[in-house]
């Protein structure tokens, strides 16, 4: 009876040689995309509850399954390497990583130049610039470890960059009128779901009211 074929979860699966150390800090950028989905996104669930996040991972999400239906339809294989790699039996056109980046980098300085954030100093350039970084970093990393050749990097990343376009499109033109409906529905209260799109500094709102809370407490009980 032969042995069954047996296949790698590829979600981590990232492998690099052994003594390179760009390698190896490249490998560990490759993984970025699974600390935004889940330490970022998920964590800005459980704390935030902001409706502007929640769409912003759906685009994400919706990018994902657009990616593989476009892969498994090219069907365009990886670089040679890939046997190294154990990957060859997955396709690499376009890249999902290249991609997941640059629509996050993409979506996210929009939504920073819509509250109006960005300004002549410089300063409010560092988590744009930072986001930025990130994908062009994760896009070489893939070129680089063997898991895709250039083109389909440059591939992943146009497409990430026009799905971010088109989906901040359409959240903040055309489902944002119904923001507080969700906010004020039962299901808004009830996981008190909040949108904060109209308030240009959030940080400073927040902070602001948490100071004016603290006060009005102390004021109380004295």
């Amino acid at each position: 009876m032969p042995s069954p074929t047996l296949k790698a979860v590829t979600l981590t699966h990232i492998r690099y040689t052994k003594g390179d150390r760009l390698g190896h800090f490249l490998a560990w950028i490759s993984l970025i995309p699974i600390f935004i989905s889940f330490g970022g996104f998920v964590s800005l669930f459980i704390f935030r509850r902001e409706l502007q996040g929640m769409f912003f991972a759906l685009g994400l999400l919706i990018s994902q399954f657009v990616n593989e239906f476009i892969k498994s339809s090219v069907k365009q294989a990886r670089p040679a390497t890939c046997a190294l790699l154990e990957m060859c039996d997955s396709h690499g056109w376009p890249s999902s990583h290249a991609q997941y980046m640059f629509f996050f980098a993409m979506y996210f300085t929009l939504i920073r130049v819509r509250k109006g954030r960005i300004n002549s100093g410089g300063t409010n350039w560092f988590f744009e610039l930072l986001a930025w970084g990130c994908a062009l970093l994760t896009m070489y990393s893939r070129v680089y470890l063997g898991y895709h050749t250039v083109a389909q990097v440059f591939a992943g990343a146009f497409l990430g960059m026009f799905l971010a376009a088109s989906w901040f499109w359409v959240v903040n033109w055309v489902l944002i009128d119904y923001f507080p409906v969700i906010e004020e529905s039962a299901f808004g209260r009830w996981l008190y779901v909040k949108d904060t799109t109209h308030i240009a500094d959030v940080m400073k709102f927040e902070y602001d009211n948490a100071r004016a809370a603290r006060k009005h407490l102390v004021d109380k009980s004295n």
